[in-house]
């Protein structure tokens, strides 16, 4: 009965992705996409994923799970990953794996490379010779670590989130954190139980203010992602802002998609009207340029790379 209900589901998802919204005052209902490149949106999977997963085996990476984060840096793709065993409440420990193709990857000989942390849903940010990890902690809390060789982290605690008012945002889970430099600035995006996504500044990585206490993006109301969203990297692409995400249309959280949202000013977002970009379950998208064209890999459950869709 499951597997027919998520069959009926995924039917509902295509024809929904088919048909037009009706106009709405919501900034992130869906828009066209005659503008939008390609490139950044068309992609076909790798007939041999996934590439990377979990060991299947006794290690502390029997699994992996949710958001990976790969970037590619003087022709080797880096990838950081969340394994665990078998529970949810475990701890979840990062490793670090390298890779010369994107395609067959080889794990850091000692890995986890942060054993004693909580360490998940990673997004990495290279800032000089610097790289910054944000990253979900226990109970869904962002907090920060620092690298200068990428393996060696440094945490610097809990990100200190506040209101338009100075204030500290409620009490809660504030996860999925996703962080861009920008002008001098560092731009976050974060989620709250994955019922919106909201934005926050920071001129020095110590305190990040939101730009308004309301979400500047919210689940629905198309049907693949009306129960659940999060954001997982942002990219910068010919004046616009692309804000790869992954969705659900099951109330239980059983599957989840990739989808895209676009926007102008960082604030004001407008779903693509082709989305979800990638279904059954393959989700926590990331995009990766690998010097000659961008490539689209999906995190979770396990890792699957998609090329450019070829146009005939």
């Amino acid at each position: 009965m499951k597997g027919l209900l998520a069959s009926m589901a995924l039917c509902l998802i295509i024809f929904a992705c088919g048909t037009k919204s009706e106009t709405s005052t919501a900034d992130t209902k869906s828009s066209g996409s005659s503008a939008i490149t390609g490139e950044m949106l068309n992609f076909t999977a790798y007939e041999s994923n996934p590439v990377f997963s979990g060991t299947a085996t006794d290690t502390w990476d029997k699994n992996i799970r949710e958001r990976g984060f790969i970037l590619f840096e003087d022709g080797i793709f880096n990838m950081w990953y969340t394994g665990y065993r078998d529970g949810d409440s475990e701890v979840m420990h990062l490793g670090y794996a390298t890779s010369s193709d994107g395609i067959n990857w080889k794990r850091y000989e000692k890995n986890p490379i942060v054993g004693t942390d909580w360490v998940e849903d990673v997004n990495v940010v290279k800032d000089k010779d610097t790289y910054y990890m944000f990253a979900e902690g226990k109970g869904d809390i962002a907090h920060l670590l620092i690298s200068k060789d990428k393996v060696t982290w440094t945490e610097q605690g809990n990100l200190d989130i506040r209101q338009v008012n100075g204030q500290p945002i409620s009490l809660g889970p504030y996860g999925t954190p996703t962080a861009w430099l920008e002008d001098g600035s560092w731009y976050l995006l974060y989620e709250r139980g994955d019922l919106g996504v909201w934005l926050a500044k920071s001129s020095d990585l110590k305190v990040f203010t939101n730009v308004q206490d309301e979400p500047v993006l919210v689940p629905g109301p198309e049907l693949y992602d009306q129960f659940g969203i999060a954001v997982n990297q942002v990219v910068k692409n010919d004046g616009k802002y692309y804000a790869y995400y992954h969705a659900t249309a099951f109330k239980d959280w059983s599957e989840w998609s990739s989808c895209v949202a676009i926007s102008e000013d960082r604030i004001h977002w407008k779903k693509y009207d082709q989305n979800p970009i990638q279904v059954e379950n393959k989700s926590s998208p990331i995009l990766v340029n690998d010097g000659k064209q961008n490539r689209l890999y999906t995190m979770h459950p396990a890792v699957a790379v998609h090329f450019p869709t070829v146009r005939q």
